[in-house]
């Protein structure tokens, strides 16, 4: 099997490098990575710079692009061999709920899917604020390579995308693996004003809200309960159920 390694946290980030310590005993991988930080970069492509492709390791390469740059050039022509699945994180953070439409972790992901291939995004849940968290990249590694075996036994369909967020504790402590919902966050903190060093206004932007929608059945609630949360994702966006409806009142404003 050969694997696509990819994140959003730059090739240098300490889950991409326990990613490839846990995949290189199962599969044949390649890394391409962003060459910095590119949290919340979504599905953004980069349409308006050339890419360059840099090497910095055995098939490993950052890229001064997003993370679906770098997944879209390794499928669509880096190389002269195919992938069978692409693997993106260990993200430094939780992708849980809302997070999934801003996630680069995620986008690299599902650009895996756009061009065919069985996808998987895993995170490690944990508070930056606490001064002690952030420090099991190994277990969210070890949750990986168990997910990449039972996969390699009982492949899923082709068009699944997992996301699975991992709680930040040692493995030992895991209670499982539950199969949940995406859950919803309150909505984010205000902007925070600051001035740069010559007085002018500038922003960051807030945190994320707490979770809202994080009851029973959601990736909030297992990861909460101690249990590594798969959610499976599905790209079409369309609200299925409400097209009678649109139909009808497109039809209503004809008349």
């Amino acid at each position: 099997m050969k694997l696509l390694l990819s994140n959003d946290d730059g090739y240098r980030a300490e889950g991409l490098r326990f990613l490839v310590e846990a995949m290189r005993p199962l599969a044949d991988i390649t890394v391409v990575a962003p060459d910095r930080n590119r949290s919340g970069a979504s599905n953004s492509l980069t349409l308006d710079v050339p890419l360059r492709v840099t090497p910095y390791g055995d098939d490993q390469y950052y890229v001064n692009g997003t993370p679906t740059d770098c997944v879209h050039l390794a499928i669509s022509g880096l190389f002269d061999y195919d992938h069978d699945m692409v693997i993106s994180g260990i993200n430094d953070g939780a992708n849980l709920g809302d997070d999934v439409l801003y996630s680069g972790t995620v986008a690299a992901a599902v650009e895996g899917r756009f061009l065919g291939l069985p996808a998987v995004a895993v995170s490690l849940v944990f508070d930056p604020a606490l001064p002690e968290s952030g420090h099991h990249f190994a277990t969210a590694a070890r949750v990986a390579a168990e997910l990449l075996l039972r996969l390699q036994r009982s492949p899923l369909h082709r068009a699944t995308i997992l996301n699975v967020n991992v709680p930040d504790l040692p493995y030992e402590a895991i209670k499982g693996y539950q199969s949940t919902r995406l859950g919803a966050r309150h909505r984010s903190e205000p902007a925070v004003p600051a001035r740069d060093p010559r007085g002018r206004l500038l922003y960051w932007i807030g945190p994320a809200g707490s979770g809202q929608d994080a009851g029973p059945g959601t990736d909030f609630h297992a990861v909460a309960n101690g249990y590594v949360s798969v959610t499976p994702l599905q790209i079409d966006l369309t609200r299925h159920t409400a097209l009678d409806d649109i139909r009808d009142w497109l039809s209503g404003r004809e008349s």
